[in-house]
């Protein structure tokens, strides 16, 4: 354990984030995420939720400035008439650590998959809000 670091941030999660470079991305992923579109280094954070270890991540990792969109989330399918209840969340979390929010678009599920295979890393959690899956693009420390 070490002072001021989130418990939820596990020694394996942190080496990643510290591993990532400009332009890596992260995807935090909820229970439902398929196996095939993960890529070879996954984190389990089982028994957690996406928000708490979203604000745990955006503590530390800041978003990648240069790009419009540093955020990804996956699209409602187009006949389904839900609206994500967890999207507002994401962004009360991101406006916390990002002077700009979030700046999110959403893309559609197998894109969004077919992205999350290239990723860094995946972060699996125990989410059960539908339509919960974020990928985050790691910016650069200019602090």
């Amino acid at each position: 354990m070490l002072k001021g670091i989130p418990s939820i941030l596990t020694p394996e999660l942190l080496k990643i984030l510290m591993e990532m470079g400009h332009g890596d991305e992260l995807v935090i992923a909820d229970g439902n995420f398929p196996r095939f579109a993960h890529p070879e280094r996954v984190v389990r954070l089982d028994g957690h939720d996406i928000p708490e270890i979203l604000d745990a991540v955006l503590k530390f990792m800041p978003l990648d400035p240069y790009v419009d969109h540093p955020t990804v989330f996956m699209a409602v399918l187009p006949d389904d008439p839900y609206v994500p209840e967890i999207w507002p969340v994401y962004q009360e979390i991101g406006n916390k650590y990002e002077k700009k929010g979030l700046r999110d678009i959403t893309i559609n599920k197998f894109d969004f998959y077919d992205r999350a295979k290239k990723a860094y890393a995946v972060v699996t959690t125990s989410e059960t809000a539908l339509y919960a899956n974020i990928i985050l693009k790691k910016g650069v420390i200019t602090e």
